[in-house]
């Protein structure tokens, strides 16, 4: 029995509510510039007006720590429009600079938050002296918050902070002017510096109000920063060019990345006075608010290239931006523009990186999917372990301090979630507990530990002799016992042993969880685990389920690595030979050396659903154990998988798709989204 779960969109909760997104100009081209020409780049970027939404109600603040779940109703304050205050209060640059309405936005905790109880507190720029007063933005990066203070208030001040999606030619007022009621020190709550779930980069500023006039700081945090920040001199080790060149007049533009990821724009049959830069996106293209014309130069010979910018921005919590390279022809006043890229010189980087760009940072999860939510943290957590990068290290402790608590049936699952990351779906949690075992196995944090053995107990109480004389029940209601959550108990028992010192007990669960998982067969004559049992104890003959397979497999090399014992590592080694090396009339789970799962193909009868989208990379993040512990014995398979990924299955955003050998057709496309990017990527690792 293949299980369907319904998928729940909080739609309301990640809806953007700043702005009405209209055409811009064209092309993001110089004033004056003419549309490209047929076969350019035609794509017209938005950019964000003021809205016109009625005020609404302030919404409350959220707490700076966040130690229990958010409510359904909290998440709704995301929505909320605050209110514009009765005064006029315009700083500096008000006749150019409009102070519009403002939602509420939310990434660790929402607008409006207290400053106590912050990681950190920064002072991004130069404080602002007025009179007496001085003026100071602060910042905690690790919150992603920034909040206003003066010193020597008098009364009578009005103190706040504004935002900007878009550097600077917007701003808006997210939280109300604070009054100095007595003379002294003055300070604001905190407002969000970025607003990665809307995929938004900000730069914020604290303006004071006094009789003398209004004055505010600069604007903090201009450029973005990753490896390098943005103006930098692009390097020279790596010139990588993502997509084709694009060709206006007899010029030709090119969009390049270097090695640190930075990319940088160049122009060839050039004259004096074209013009080259970059425009870059944080929405896959959708707008370029605060990103257009990028480093523009200008041509004084027939070549010139503009410095490095970056497409990432780990100190906001912004992943996911792309970049293109322009064009304006100046004796023709056109313009043209390659196609969108992302950075991918760092294979495993780029697509863990596309990953991210879909994790909600407030509700701490992947909308809108709770087990495949499991999975993915869980392929973060490879992509960390592997490569020694930590810049997604805060999404670890923030998915499981979120999501550890109590949420009403449809908010995260079909399914009410208790607490402790389990329901009546056994297996559900059963990714939890494997994630969180990861996630101990990286950070040496107890706590992770501690919760896997809860959700193994929690699984242990449907581990039932009375029925087949063993196995785990799939569900509460145990209706069904399959492979997946026998699989998974293996596996997780095996694991547990590992870990805890003087262990009996999870060892002996998680042989008698392999010995039963042989006594009723479930691996077919053919070596093929199918997906469950009957009745009457014995294989039901459904279908093979490539995260099936690969589960067997992980517990085969788990128990081997628990006891020594040689039978189970060689019983892990048969299993994986029959999904990739099957004996004549068997079917194994490849085609023409691609894993291929059994809705994969372009004649299947049904498209792979949300699911399924995610199976194959189960199987391959235990096919690498099980080339590790055989030393290296299966290399050469993963290297197939993770070169078939990357040459078939990407596009330009390095998005990677549900068929990793890449077949796709206007009936049957190649669906691509986060689960598909998060299976991927675990064949990307595989080789690392």
């Amino acid at each position: 029995m293949h299980r369907f779960r319904s998928s729940i969109v909080v739609a309301s909760a990640i809806a953007l509510a700043v702005g009405v997104l209209t055409p811009a100009a064209a092309n993001a081209a110089p004033p004056g510039a003419t549309a490209p020409p047929p076969g350019a780049s035609t794509s017209t970027p938005t950019t964000p007006t003021p809205t016109t939404t009625a005020p609404a109600t302030t919404a409350p603040s959220t707490p700076a720590s966040v130690s229990a779940p958010p409510t359904t109703s909290g998440l709704a304050n995301r929505n909320t429009t605050q209110a514009m205050p009765s005064w006029r209060a315009d700083s500096p640059d008000a006749a150019a600079v409009p102070l519009t309405a403002a939602s509420v936005v939310c990434v660790l905790t929402c607008d409006g938050g207290a400053t106590t109880g912050l990681a950190t507190d920064t002072q991004p720029v130069t404080a602002k002296s007025t009179g007496s007063r001085s003026l100071q933005l602060h910042a905690s990066l690790q919150d992603d918050v920034g909040w206003g203070t003066v010193r020597s208030a008098r009364v009578g001040d009005r103190l706040w902070v504004e935002r900007s999606f878009d550097g600077g030619a917007t701003r808006t007022q997210p939280l109300a002017p604070v009054t100095a009621t007595a003379a002294g020190a003055l300070a604001t709550r905190t407002v969000n510096l970025s607003d990665p779930g809307n995929h938004r980069r900000a730069v914020v500023r604290s303006c004071l109000q006094t009789p003398a006039g209004t004055t505010c700081t600069a604007w903090a945090y201009p450029k973005s920063c990753d490896r390098v920040c943005d103006g930098a001199p692009h390097g020279t080790a790596t010139d990588q060019v993502p997509v084709a060149d694009a060709s206006a007049v007899n010029r030709s533009v090119r969009l390049h990345f270097d090695e640190h990821g930075a990319g940088w724009a160049s122009v060839t049959g050039a004259t004096s006075g074209d013009r080259v830069w970059l425009d870059r996106s944080w929405n896959e293209g959708a707008s370029i608010a605060g990103g257009s014309q990028l480093g523009v130069t200008t041509a004084t010979g027939p070549t010139a290239s503009t410095a490095g910018f970056v497409a990432a921005e780990p100190r906001l919590k912004l992943a996911g931006g792309s970049l293109r390279a322009c064009v304006l022809v100046a004796a023709a006043q056109q313009s043209v523009c390659t196609a969108w890229a992302r950075p991918s010189v760092d294979h495993a980087a780029a697509a863990a990186d596309a990953l991210v760009y879909s994790y909600d940072p407030y509700t701490a999860w992947w909308p809108s999917s709770w087990w495949n939510s499991a999975v993915a943290i869980t392929t973060v957590v490879d992509y960390q372990r592997t490569t020694g990068d930590t810049r997604y290290a805060w999404m670890i402790d923030r998915t499981f301090e979120v999501n550890k608590g109590a949420f009403a049936a449809g908010v995260k699952s079909g399914d009410e979630l208790p607490g402790g990351f389990v329901s009546r779906a056994i297996d559900d949690g059963g990714w939890w507990a494997l994630a969180w075992i990861r996630a101990y196995d990286l950070t040496g944090d107890a706590k992770y530990l501690q919760m896997s053995e809860s959700i193994g107990d929690y699984m242990q109480g449907y581990w039932d002799t009375s029925t087949c004389e063993g196995g785990v029940w799939w569900d509460g209601e145990r209706t069904y016992k399959n492979a997946v959550v026998n699989g998974q108990y293996i596996e997780i028992a095996a694991e547990l042993h590992n870990r805890i010192p003087g262990d009996s007990e999870w060892l002996s669960r998680a042989v008698d969880g392999w010995n039963w998982f042989q006594q009723v067969g479930l691996a077919g004559k053919d070596g093929l685990v199918n997906d469950g049992i009957t009745d009457t104890c014995v294989n039901n003959a459904q279908t093979v389920y490539t995260y099936n397979q690969g589960l067997a497999i992980g517990g085969g090399v788990e128990l081997w690595r628990a006891t020594g014992d040689t039978k189970y590592l060689d019983s892990a080694k048969a299993l994986a030979d029959a999904a990739i090396h099957p004996a004549a009339g068997s079917p194994g789970l490849v085609v023409n050396g691609v894993l291929t799962e059994n809705c994969d193909p372009l004649t299947a009868a049904n498209p792979c659903d949300d699911n399924a989208k995610q199976f194959k990379g189960v199987f391959e993040r235990y096919m690498t154990e099980l080339d590790q512990a055989t030393g290296g014995a299966y290399r050469s398979f993963d290297a197939a998988q993770a070169t078939a990924v990357w040459t078939k299955d990407r596009d330009p955003l390095n998005r990677l798709g549900e068929r990793w050998a890449g077949a796709s057709t206007s009936g049957s496309p190649n669906v691509r989204d986060w689960r598909t990017q998060a299976s991927a990527l675990s064949a990307l690792l595989s080789v690392r």
